[in-house]
C-alpha cells in the first residue's frame, strides 16, 4: 500500500515539473537585430528596458533574443530580415528605410532640424505619423524613434571649417541618394559602404573619412584611424524601431500592449542615455587625441547655402507635403 502511494505521489510530483516546464517555453520569441554595440546606448536600453519590460511583464509568455554587433546583417539586411520574419524587430538609422522606399528621405535633408528638442517633436508628432504609414506596404510596423544624434564628419586630410575643405575628400556615406546627391554638392566625392567594412577602409586609405554622430565614431573607434572631426551637424540621424507587421498581428492584445508599452519607455530612456553618451564620449575622444573643430554660426550657414538647392532637387520625389511638415517642425 505505502509502495501505491509512493508511486502516485512521484507521478503527481512529475506531471507539476512536466507542467511547469511547458508553461515555461514562451509562446512567441522576438528577435532583436542592431549593428550597433553592446558598449552603446540602443543595447543597453534594449537589454535593460525593452527585454526586461516585456519578458517579465508578460509572465514568460515572450521571449526576446538580441543580437548586437551586426550579428545577423547590416541596416539593409535586417530590414529584409524583418520583411521575411526571421528577424522581429530591427534597429536601422532612417536613411537605411530610403534604400526601400524614397519618402524616407525627407529625415535626410540636410540642416533640417535646428535642435534635438525640435526633431524630437517631428518625430513623435504628425511628422513622424506620416513616415509610420510608408512601412505599412513594406509588411511592417514603427515601435518608435531613437536617436543615433547629429552626424559629424571625421577624415584624414584637414579640419573640415567651410565646404571647400571638402573637395576632393573620398568619404564613406550610407547608400542614400540624398546623402551622395548633398555631399557631391559640397565638393566631395561621397562613397557608399556599408557600416561593417567602414573601419579596415579607412585603416587601409581606402576612404579618407567618413560621418557619424559622436557615440558611433567612440564605440567603433574611429579615433584610432582618423585624425580630425569637425562638427558639422549636418543630418541628425534617428533609429526606427522596425517590426514585422504579421507577427505583432498575431499576438493576443495583452500581449501587443506590452511590446507597444515597451517600444515607447525604450524610446524614452534610449533618448536620455543618448545624450550621456554624447558628452562623455566627446570628452573622450578629446582625450585619446581626435583633433575635434565646432563650426561657428558664420560657418554652418556656408554649408546650409551650398547644400540649399538638395530641397528642390528632391522635393517631389520625397513628397511637398513630408518635406513642408518636416520645415515646420522648426517653426513650432
Amino acid at each position: 500500500m505505502k509502495r501505491m502511494y509512493g508511486i502516485a505521489a512521484l507521478a503527481a510530483v512529475l506531471t507539476v515539473v512536466l507542467t511547469g516546464a511547458a508553461f515555461a517555453v514562451p509562446e512567441f520569441v522576438i528577435k532583436v537585430g542592431y549593428i550597433l554595440p553592446e558598449t552603446q546606448s540602443d543595447h543597453i536600453i534594449m537589454r535593460d528596458v525593452f527585454k526586461k519590460d516585456i519578458e517579465e511583464k508578460s509572465g514568460g509568455r515572450i521571449s526576446v533574443e538580441l543580437y548586437p554587433n551586426g550579428q545577423l546583417g547590416g541596416d539593409r539586411e535586417l530590414i529584409e530580415s524583418v520583411q521575411l520574419g526571421t528577424v522581429q524587430v530591427a534597429i536601422p538609422a532612417t536613411s537605411a528605410l530610403a534604400g526601400f522606399d524614397k519618402r524616407f528621405q525627407v529625415f535626410d535633408l540636410p540642416f533640417l532640424f535646428k535642435s534635438k528638442e525640435t526633431a524630437f517633436k517631428a518625430l513623435d508628432g504628425e511628422l513622424g505619423h506620416k513616415v509610420d504609414e510608408l512601412l505599412k506596404p513594406l509588411g511592417m510596423r514603427n515601435l518608435g524613434y531613437g536617436e543615433n544624434g547629429y552626424r559629424h564628419i571625421t577624415n584624414n586630410r584637414n579640419p573640415v571649417r567651410k565646404p571647400d575643405d571638402l573637395k576632393g575628400i573620398k568619404l564613406r556615406t550610407m547608400e542614400n541618394p540624398l546623402h551622395l546627391a548633398f555631399f557631391k554638392m559640397l565638393g566631395a566625392n561621397p562613397t557608399p559602404m556599408s557600416f561593417g567594412e567602414l573601419y579596415t577602409a579607412l585603416q587601409q586609405g581606402t576612404v579618407d573619412g567618413q560621418e557619424n554622430p559622436v557615440v558611433l565614431v567612440y564605440t567603433a573607434k574611429f579615433f584610432e584611424v582618423q585624425k580630425f572631426y569637425s562638427l558639422t551637424g549636418h543630418v541628425y540621424s534617428a533609429t526606427m524601431l522596425v517590426a514585422n507587421d504579421d507577427f505583432f498581428a498575431s499576438m493576443p492584445e495583452d500581449l501587443w500592449k506590452i511590446v507597444e508599452d515597451a517600444g515607447k519607455r525604450y524610446v524614452v530612456e534610449q533618448r536620455v542615455l543618448a545624450e550621456e553618451q554624447e558628452h562623455k564620449f566627446l570628452d573622450e575622444l578629446k582625450k585619446v587625441g581626435l583633433q575635434i573643430n565646432e563650426l561657428t554660426p558664420e560657418e554652418k550657414q556656408l554649408f546650409i547655402d551650398a547644400t540649399l538647392p538638395v530641397y528642390d532637387q528632391f522635393k517631389d520625389i520625397i513628397g511637398a507635403e513630408l518635406v513642408e511638415l518636416a520645415k515646420k517642425a522648426n517653426l513650432d
